[in-house]
C-alpha cells in the first residue's frame, strides 16, 4: 500500500490507516500523478476489513499548498484539461471517503491552502500544530474552491465567515481557526505527534459504523426537511440497532462501566 507520491499504511490491530501526501519538495501541492495516486490510496482503503479511522497527514513542511498552479498556466484550453483531470480522480476520492464505515481525521503541519484546505474540511475532525495556517488562495488566482471547499467551509464556519476568507484573502493562524470552529483542537508546540495520536486511538477505539452513519445524516440535514430528517434519523438508529457495537454500549451503559467497541 505504498507509492512513490501517496504512502499508505495500516495497523491491523488498531484498524487505523494512515495516508500520507508525499511531494514535500513541492509543499505537497497536487498535481494530477498525485491526485491519481490519491485516488487509487482511497479505493484501497474502502477495501480494508477492520478499518477503524483514517488519517490524513503531508510529509514535511505542509500538509498541501493547494493545487499545482504551474500546471495550469498556457491557454485555457490547457488549463481546463488539466482542472478535469485532477478532479475526475480528486472528485470520485472525496466521495469515498465520505461514505467509509470510518471516521477520518486529517493532522495539519503547516499549510493547509486551497485544495488541500478543502480536502482537509472534508475530514471529520481536523487537529493542527501550533505553527498551521489556513487559507482558501483560490482568490488569488481568480477561481473559486472546489474539492468541496464551498460545501465545507459553508457548515464549517457559515456564509459569512466563508466569504470572509474568500473575499479578503485572509490566512487563519491555528488558533485562529480553532476560534472560528474551522479546526478541532490545536496541539501545543512540539507536541504534535503525541497529541494526533492520542486523538485517533480515541475515535478508533468508538463505534465506527455510528461514526460514519452521524456523518451521513450530518450531510443531509442541510438539504433535508425536518420531517424526512426526523425519518432518515430513525432508520439509522434502527439499522444500529443490529450491530454488535449498540449491544455492547447499552450491556457497558447498564453495567456502569467503559464500552469496548470493535466496529461492528
Amino acid at each position: 500500500m505504498t507509492s512513490r507520491l501517496v504512502t499508505t499504511g495500516f495497523d491491523t490491530g488498531t484498524g487505523v490507516a494512515t495516508l500520507t501526501f508525499n511531494r514535500p519538495g513541492a509543499l505537497n501541492a497536487i498535481n494530477v500523478p498525485l491526485a491519481e495516486a490519491f485516488l487509487a490510496a482511497v479505493q484501497e482503503l474502502a477495501e480494508l476489513s477492520g478499518l477503524r479511522c483514517v488519517v490524513l497527514t503531508g510529509e514535511g513542511r505542509a500538509f498541501m499548498a493547494g493545487g499545482d498552479v504551474a500546471s495550469m498556466s498556457g491557454s485555457p484550453e490547457q488549463a481546463r484539461e488539466v482542472v478535469n483531470a485532477l478532479l475526475d480522480a480528486l472528485n470520485p476520492a472525496i466521495l469515498i471517503l465520505r461514505e467509509l464505515n470510518a471516521p477520518v481525521i486529517a493532522g495539519v503541519q503547516g499549510f493547509a491552502a486551497g485544495a488541500g484546505l478543502s480536502l482537509a474540511l472534508g475530514a471529520d475532525l481536523i487537529i493542527s500544530d501550533a505553527n498551521a495556517r489556513f487559507m482558501v488562495a483560490y482568490d488569488g488566482i481568480g477561481t473559486v474552491p472546489d474539492c468541496g471547499g464551498t460545501w465545507f467551509l459553508n457548515r464549517r464556519i457559515g456564509a459569512g465567515r466563508a466569504s470572509q476568507l474568500m473575499l479578503l484573502g485572509q490566512t487563519l493562524t491555528a488558533q485562529e481557526a480553532l476560534n472560528w470552529g474551522l479546526i478541532n483542537q490545536v496541539a501545543a508546540e512540539g507536541e504534535f505527534d503525541e497529541t494526533l495520536e492520542a486523538l485517533v486511538r480515541k475515535v478508533a477505539r468508538g463505534p465506527s459504523q455510528a461514526y460514519a452513519a452521524f456523518r451521513r445524516l450530518s450531510d443531509e440535514a442541510f438539504g433535508a426537511t425536518l420531517a424526512g430528517h426526523l425519518e432518515a434519523e430513525r432508520q439509522a438508529f434502527l439499522s444500529a440497532v443490529g450491530t454488535s457495537d449498540f449491544q455492547e454500549g447499552v450491556a457497558a451503559f447498564l453495567a456502569k462501566r467503559p464500552a469496548q467497541f470493535r466496529g461492528q
